[in-house]
């Protein structure tokens, strides 16, 4: 599950979707920070097109991109009008990786990448918490200090119907870890914090 952070197998990582973000404050939030709903839009880490299909749903019309490494994207100079990386591309601010972004952007186009923020319940899943992406959330991180990014917070849930499925859940996905956590739900939902580091195509 490489678009939100996580690597899972198939069938865990398809009983987790159901629970992310039902309000739909992802795709809302891309909206309000420019993502066009026409034109030409690349999007990054979305393997299997799940984000795709949220995105479509709400009216937002992408094409899924691979990432390589280095960050390269088999398009004109000028030719698209944003561009939007969920959390498996930009780990970081990389000079190369927002050139090649700048390339590709028409003038006043937009760069809008998603990672988590941490300082939430999902950041007790992960073996060492979530200290990259908090550093990187800083007024000194690389994003803010050297990206010539802005950001945006989105306070997002992963939602289940009962306390018991989402420690069933949980546990399944995450192992001990999992099911630490989902001991101690009292709700059947868990806090989840989102990073949207976003933009704007600089002046040739």
């Amino acid at each position: 599950m490489e678009d939100n952070a996580f690597s899972l197998a198939a069938p865990q990582a398809a009983r987790l979707r159901e629970a992310i973000d039902i309000e739909g404050k992802l795709p809302r939030t891309l909206l309000a920070l420019g993502l066009p709903t026409a034109g030409d839009t690349a999007l990054l880490g979305d393997p299997d097109g799940w984000h795709a299909g949220r995105l479509a749903a709400a009216g937002i019309e992408v094409r899924s991109e691979p990432l390589t490494e280095p960050f390269r994207l088999d398009h004109p100079d000028a030719s698209l009008d944003a561009i939007v990386s969920l959390w498996a591309g930009f780990r970081g601010v990389d000079a190369a990786a927002c050139d090649e972004a700048d390339r590709v952007l028409r003038p006043g186009g937009r760069l809008l990448v998603a990672h988590d923020y941490g300082r939430d319940d999902v950041s007790a899943l992960r073996p060492n918490g979530a200290s990259e992406y908090m550093s990187w959330s800083r007024r000194t991180g690389p994003f803010l200090r050297e990206g010539g990014f802005r950001i945006h917070v989105l306070h997002c849930f992963w939602t289940f119907a009962t306390v018991d499925e989402a420690g069933e859940v949980l546990a399944e996905a995450f192992g001990e870890r999992g099911a630490a956590v989902g001991a101690a739900l009292r709700r059947p939902r868990l806090s989840w914090n989102v990073a949207i580091y976003h933009r704007t195509r600089p002046p040739p």
